[in-house]
């Protein structure tokens, strides 16, 4: 019989032969015990628990009646049939009840749990310990085991305190780490911080180089491309001068050191003169020394006779560099003078053609002028429509002073417009078509506000104030539309902008509204006003600041004096024209006073003063003669097409001075194409984008571009 037979044997001998209840064991069953053993002392802090007494002293087999079964079913006979004969009664059914010992263990568990304080910091120690008092219950109830399971406590007691010991001893670790940690974390910090710092320098020290790059390349590209003659030539000189003088230089200088071998010759012959003695003290130097002369002077004849073989016939190098100078001078003319001469024949073919052009609109005019003589009707009496403008012979003389016929028709035409305007109450919508204007698109009638001019212009001013105050990115036409909306709602948009449309279409001989409907319309940008603008206030400006004493007042000289500078490109008569509208006549004198001031009023209808006309008239009238000069370089009918290389290259004649960017933005607005969209100076594209040239003209008028400098360039003198 194995161990564990002998075993359960054993502890089936001693269950019959002491049939007394039985205390719990680890698996939960029951086994027979003596009265003396049904109590047991517990700790002082616990209660004395009741012991749970199993049936019939035998083996309980709760939790349940299978569960026991099973596990005696596992365990292996004893001995034989009269073993199992006696086993059976173990197995028959009991009482499923939970044991009283261990409901009694399970309160005592549950109770010092409850009576806990679980929120210091050792609340994992306090909750151990009532678990380690029911250990030891088990401990003290069970004495078969008792050495087991105390070894079982005592390993897991040595373990904790070791555990205890080993978190003790990495406490300081931890706190060490968290340094470390915080430290590592700071000095991250700094390095990123330096890096970003580095960083910053590194781009701003890129973007330096990057212009600098830029820079040196403009400068390669300006080196690069071919100067004008006369630049040529006057570097040539310089370098000729320079050579010339260097030269001097060299043979002064060896003129010098010529001069100075023979004054130190003659200070040692002197110097042997007046000292006899040392030579007469010792004649084998003076034997050595005329030896070594006669040698010295026998090498200077030999090497004298050899330069007379070798360069007899040799010119002399300063003659040859003067020759060769003379030659370079005579070329310089000579291809001076084939520029001039091939200048010239492209002058004499302008003047032909040009000539040949005027003999054509010569003939052009002298057939109009026969047709107009032909056809022409009698010069109408203006006087009659004194009776009939509203205000009188007063006012219409008013309106007509210094204007021509075609200019009284439109003023008169505005007047009787001006009537029937007023006596509109609805205009007819327009519709919603793609040829109407995004802010007259309606349907059905629209009601007519019939505002004054006074009116019409303040809110037209109240526009371009707005205007410039933004930024510009939305189109004119909707940030009109937007405005109208913002100042008389949704409603009363589209009236407004109906009656301010037909009121601005009419009155064309006002300024403000003329100019505003050329802008609304497309048919001019509206840099053109802004610039114009920023040119009247600039010109005060530059007399504000001539007005020492405030008062309002220049002298015709600073009058003069500010014209000149602020507009250098003016011919002499336009400055002149400025200057009598200003107050100037010829019996003026510099000294004369002047109203700057009232140069540049306006009135309440929008009709500046004649300076400010007359700045206008000749900013238009620059602006035609430039796009004149233009049409005749290129050479083109309107009807031609004109490629982006030829206008370029046609810009650059009329007007030399042109800078790059200037220049992209007269192609740009020319061919209608973004800067970034033009073919840089060169690519073989310039030949491929081209336009109608009346369409490229019509778009040119529309834009802000005048002359930048004179046509021909003075030579530096």
């Amino acid at each position: 019989m194995d161990s564990s037979q002998s075993r359960c044997c054993s502890f089936s001998s001693v269950s019959r032969t002491h049939p007394r209840p039985s205390g719990v064991t680890m698996d939960g069953f029951s086994i027979s015990g003596s009265k003396s053993t049904q109590k047991h002392t517990l700790s002082q802090k616990r209660k004395t628990l009741p012991f749970h007494f199993s049936m019939g002293s035998h083996l309980s087999p709760w939790p349940t009646h299978a569960s026991g079964q099973t596990i005696l079913q596992k365990r292996k006979p004893c001995s034989s049939d009269d073993y199992q004969r006696r086993s059976g009664s173990w197995q028959q059914p009991l009482s499923t009840a939970k044991p009283r010992y261990l409901e009694q263990l399970e309160n005592y568990l549950r109770k010092e749990l409850l009576l806990l304080d679980l929120g210091t910091d050792n609340s994992q120690e306090l909750r151990l310990q009532p678990y380690r008092e029911i250990f030891e219950f088990f401990i003290e109830d069970f004495k078969t085991y008792k050495p087991l399971l105390s070894s079982i406590k005592n390993a897991y007691e040595v373990m904790l305190a070791h555990q205890r010991e080993k978190i003790r001893a990495l406490e300081p670790l931890k706190a060490k780490l968290v340094t470390v940690n915080e430290g590592c974390n700071e000095k991250i910090l700094a390095m990123r911080a330096e890096e970003r710092n580095e960083l910053s320098m590194l781009k701003t020290e890129k973007m330096h180089l990057l212009k600098l790059i830029d820079k040196k390349n403009e400068e390669k590209i300006s080196l690069q491309s071919e100067p004008p003659p006369h630049q040529v030539t006057k570097l040539r000189k310089n370098l000729a001068e320079e050579y010339l003088h260097y030269l001097t230089e060299r043979d002064a200088r060896k003129i010098l050191i010529a001069d100075l071998n023979e004054l130190r010759y003659q200070r040692e012959d002197m110097t042997l003169a007046q000292s006899p003695e040392v030579w007469g003290e010792d004649p084998v130097m003076l034997t050595l020394a005329l030896k070594m002369a006669r040698q010295d002077l026998t090498r200077a004849q030999m090497e004298l006779n050899t330069m007379k073989a070798n360069f007899g016939d040799v010119v002399p190098r300063r003659d040859f560099e003067m020759q060769e100078k003379t030659n370079k001078d005579l070329q310089e003319q000579l291809d001076g003078l084939k520029a001039d001469y091939e200048e010239v024949r492209k002058e004499h073919e302008l003047l032909l053609q040009l000539h040949m052009n005027t003999l054509k609109e010569r003939d052009q005019f002298l057939s109009e002028l026969h047709e107009i003589q032909r056809t022409s009707t009698p010069r109408p009496d203006w006087t009659k429509c004194e009776d009939v403008v509203a205000g009188g012979p007063e006012r219409w003389q008013m309106l007509a002073e210094g204007k021509n016929s075609d200019q009284l028709v439109d003023i008169l035409l505005e007047e009787i417009g001006e009537g029937l305007l007023r006596e509109k109450d609805f205009f007819p919508g327009l519709g919603f078509g793609e040829s109407i204007p995004a802010f007259l698109r309606f349907e059905g009638p629209v009601q007519n506000k019939k505002p004054t001019k006074k009116d019409v212009v303040s809110l037209l001013k109240d526009v371009w104030k707005e205007r410039l105050a933004g930024d510009k990115k939305e189109k004119f036409p909707d940030f009109f539309f937007s405005f109208l909306e913002r100042r008389f709602g949704p409603r009363d948009a589209i009236a407004w902008a109906y009656t301010l449309f037909e009121n601005i279409k009419l009155f064309r001989s006002n300024e403000v509204m003329s100019q505003f409907y050329a802008v609304l319309m497309g048919k001019r940008k509206e840099s053109v006003y802004i610039n114009q603008k920023e040119l009247l206030a600039y010109l005060l400006k530059e007399m504000t600041n001539a007005d020492s004493q405030n008062e309002g007042l220049i002298t015709m000289e600073q009058f003069s004096t500010i014209l000149k500078n602020t507009f250098p490109l003016k011919k002499g008569e336009h400055i002149q024209e400025l200057m009598e509208i200003g107050g100037w006549h010829p019996n003026s004198s510099n000294a004369d006073l002047l109203n700057y001031r009232s140069l540049f009023m306006e009135d309440e209808e929008g009709h500046s003063e004649p300076f400010v006309q007359k700045l206008w008239e000749q900013y238009m009238d620059e602006k035609d003669e430039y796009l004149q000069e233009l049409k005749q370089e290129l050479g083109m009918e309107l009807r031609d097409e004109v490629t982006v290389y030829k206008m370029r290259v046609a810009l650059m004649n009329i007007d030399p001075s042109l800078d790059k960017q200037t220049l992209r933005a007269y192609l740009s607005q020319a061919f209608q194409l973004l800067p970034s969209e033009l073919p840089e100076e060169g690519n073989e594209k310039e030949h491929s984008i081209a336009t109608g040239l009346k369409t490229a003209m019509e778009q040119l008028q529309a834009a802000d571009i005048k002359r930048m400098g004179p046509r021909e360039q003075e030579p530096a003198n």
